[in-house]
């Protein structure tokens, strides 16, 4: 089958004069973005390939069954692994490799899932490769057993051990790596998983080639495959239990369903890669595009740029972009409107109070770097001059502990923060739900402003809690970055007496 597919060309032509109309008509505003393959900004700028494969996809039937498998042993091949699956992004590759750990391919306990009763129901993450992405592979219920050096990890796998799962990272050393965890996970019989969502595709495979018995990609960032698509390759049983565990099969995964489109897509993707990209050459043209941008903003006082690396997060060059706020006026989250309000629209990373930001080139359009330029430079001449703010004196004391009702768009929760004041300055303890973490920010006048960021499993949340201050109650809204703003209400706690100290230091808040 797949050998009379393979007789349309790849390389057709995509759909002429696109427009973004489809956007504009239902309200939505496209934008140029510097903020290469994030999800949340419609992730990569899809190969041509792709998207002529896609629509040829979809005018057509087949059976998934069927395709996958061809799809496996085309890729396989390409990339020279055991087998390869085409699975729903990164994240769902890593669900897909879960499961089929978990539960092989026995109907009975693919079908049990999340239940774990009588299955291995421990992964073991290294401290190291902890990160909101690991919610993945703990969704079917996994314990997670966290780790920070080679003798924890030997104490640490037992019977009920399913699986380790470490973070890809070529460009850094970390403490406890695959080249360390693999060796160990093998003598002892566990499969181990790698998470190499951003990074590029190498052929041979230097994670399996290390050790690793899986390795899941996304497909939507720099291999600009479809972005809702990843890869998992690696040990044959493995790679198609994860498949039997997923659509369109009914087991744990089956809500995680690949189309037809993204399959054909995915393996154009990777059939591009491998025989037309060269991603040194993508490193020099964007070296280039650095370097029309750093001329056009260094020609105004204040402004600095500086190359960065590829690193694990993103294995391509970044440029930071940089002012001296003495001359410059503007922050981050300031410049971040007025290039997102703008015509064109341009996303970017710049955020908050920061004076500088980092701009990403994967996702940008040949040329949209000289409108990039030309913006940039534009804002930074008209910036206004440096403000001097002054600080009212506190309208109150909000030293000690304060009763937190929050609520959410949907649910509520109690929280408690305990506070301590220095003039303006504040800090202390913000105690959540299930983590507690150090608060600060500051009292001008009845503002008050408090930042703290709680870590569960491999999740930070960010708090920023912006109030005012009446009596002995402060009212406001917390921005939680990613997630739906939410509404406070603050109540000094009533002791009876003064505490000495803050209370969470002994668990007792």
């Amino acid at each position: 089958m797949l050998a009379e597919a393979s007789a349309v060309p790849l390389d057709a032509a995509p759909i002429a004069d696109p427009s973004p109309d489809v956007y504009t008509r239902i309200g939505a505003k496209p934008f140029i973005n510097c903020t290469a393959t994030l999800t949340i900004n419609g992730g990569s700028r899809q190969l041509d390939e792709v998207i002529s494969a896609i629509e040829q996809a979809g005018h057509y039937h087949v059976n998934i069954d069927q395709l996958q498998e061809a799809a496996g042993k085309r890729l396989s091949q390409m990339l020279q692994v055991p087998w390869a699956l085409v699975a729903s992004g990164a994240a769902g590759a890593l669900a897909y490799a879960t499961a089929g750990i978990v539960a092989g391919t026995d109907p009975e306990r693919i079908t049990q899932l999340p239940d774990l009763t009588g299955l291995k129901d421990e992964v073991i993450i290294p401290k190291s490769s902890r990160n909101q992405y690991d919610h993945a592979v703990r969704m079917i219920g996994l314990k997670t057993i966290e780790v920070d050096s080679v003798d924890e990890l030997k104490a640490a796998i037992g019977h009920n051990t399913a699986l380790v799962m470490v973070l890809g990272n070529r460009f850094d050393n970390v403490k406890l790596g695959l080249a360390e965890v693999a060796p160990i996970a093998k003598a002892a019989g566990v499969p181990v998983l790698v998470d190499a969502a951003a990074d590029y595709l190498i052929v041979p495979n230097p994670y399996l080639a290390l050790g690793a018995d899986l390795v899941a990609y996304s497909g939507g960032k720099i291999t600009r495959g479809p972005q809702t698509a990843g890869l998992l390759v690696g040990r044959e049983d493995l790679v198609r239990a994860a498949y039997w565990n997923g659509a369109p099969h009914h087991g744990f995964c089956r809500p995680m369903k690949v189309s037809k489109e993204e399959i054909v897509g995915m393996v154009a993707a990777v059939d591009t890669w491998i025989k037309q990209r060269d991603i040194e050459k993508e490193y020099a043209e964007w070296n280039g595009w650095y370097d029309h941008i750093t001329k056009a903003v260094t020609a105004v006082p204040g402004v600095t740029t500086k190359v960065n690396k590829p690193s694990r997060g993103g294995p391509f060059p970044t440029l930071t972009v940089a002012w001296d706020p003495a001359k410059i006026g503007m922050t981050a989250g300031e410049l971040h409107e007025i290039l997102i309000d703008g015509d064109p629209s341009i996303q970017t990373h710049a955020a908050g109070e920061a004076t500088s930001f980092a701009l990403r080139p994967v996702a940008m359009k040949p040329g949209e770097y000289k409108i990039v330029a030309d913006r940039l430079a534009e804002v930074f001449r008209s910036a206004p001059k440096p403000k001097t703010k002054s600080v009212k004196p506190p309208a109150g004391d909000i030293s000690g502990r304060w009763d937190v009702q929050v609520d959410f768009t949907r649910g509520s929760a109690k929280h408690v923060l305990f506070l301590e004041t220095a003039g303006s300055k504040v800090a202390g303890t913000h105690a959540g739900t299930v983590k507690r973490g150090p608060v600060k920010g500051m009292i001008d006048g009845d503002k008050v402003e408090l930042a703290s960021v709680l870590s569960i499993e491999g999740n930070k949340i960010g708090y920023s809690f912006a109030g005012t201050l009446s009596g002995d109650t402060i009212t406001g809204e917390i921005d939680l970055g990613e997630y739906p703003t939410a509404k406070f209400t603050a109540k000094r706690h009533g002791y009876g007496g003064a505490l000495p100290s803050d209370p969470s230091k002994s668990g007792k808040v």
